[in-house]
C-alpha cells in the first residue's frame, strides 16, 4: 500500500515544524494541530497515518526541541526521509520512535502529493516505479524504533 508524500524544502528548522509559541501548550496532542503551520497551515488536518515526509538537506535544524519529531509521530507520520538531517533532530527522532531515513535520490524523484513505499528493514523506498537505496538503520536502531522509542526499548530490556 502506498503512502502519500508531503514534500518540504532544504533547511526546514524545528521552529517551522512546531513554532515556539505552541511549546507552552500542555502536551503533544494539543501541539500537533500546529505542525508545519508556517509552511502549510492545513498540514495537520490533511496528513494521514502512514504518510511520509520527504525533505531536502538539513531537515530539523535549529533548536534541540524534542517536540518537533514528537508532533510528527503524533500525527501518524510513518517516517521522515531526507537528503540529510540535523544531528540532534535525528537523535531525538530515534529516541521517540520516529523513523528518520537518509535517502539522497528520493527528493528529486517524487512530487508533493505523490506516493511512496518505505521498506525500513530493507533500507529502500519505492516511488514512481523506481526503488531507491536509503541508509539502512542498524539492527539496534530498528529495535529501538520497533519498541516505540528509547525509553520503551530500555524498559523492555529491564523486564
Amino acid at each position: 500500500m502506498s503512502n502519500q508524500v508531503w514534500k518540504f524544502h532544504n533547511d526546514v528548522d524545528t521552529d517551522q515544524i512546531i513554532a515556539s509559541q505552541y511549546l507552552l501548550l500542555p502536551d503533544i496532542e494539543s501541539m500537533k494541530q500546529y505542525t508545519f503551520e508556517s509552511l502549510d497551515p492545513s498540514f495537520a488536518g490533511k496528513v494521514h497515518p502512514g504518510d511520509i515526509v520527504v525533505a531536502g538537506e538539513n531537515f530539523g535544524c535549529g533548536s534541540s526541541r524534542e517536540q518537533a519529531p514528537s508532533v510528527l509521530k503524533a500525527l501518524g507520520v510513518q517516517a521522515v526521509i531526507a537528503k540529510s538531517f540535523a544531528r540532534i533532530f535525528y537523535r531525538n527522532s530515534i529516541n521517540i520512535g520516529l523513523p528518520v531515513i537518509v535517502c539522497k535520490d528520493l527528493y528529486d524523484n517524487v512530487e508533493d502529493g505523490g506516493e511512496a513505499d518505505l521498506d525500513l528493514s530493507a533500507g529502500t523506498v519505492t516511488a514512481n516505479g523506481k526503488t531507491f537505496s536509503c541508509t539502512k538503520l542498524p539492527e539496534y536502531m530498528q529495535n529501538i524504533l520497533s519498541a516505540g522509542g528509547l525509553i520503551s526499548f530500555l524498559n523492555k530490556e529491564e523486564a
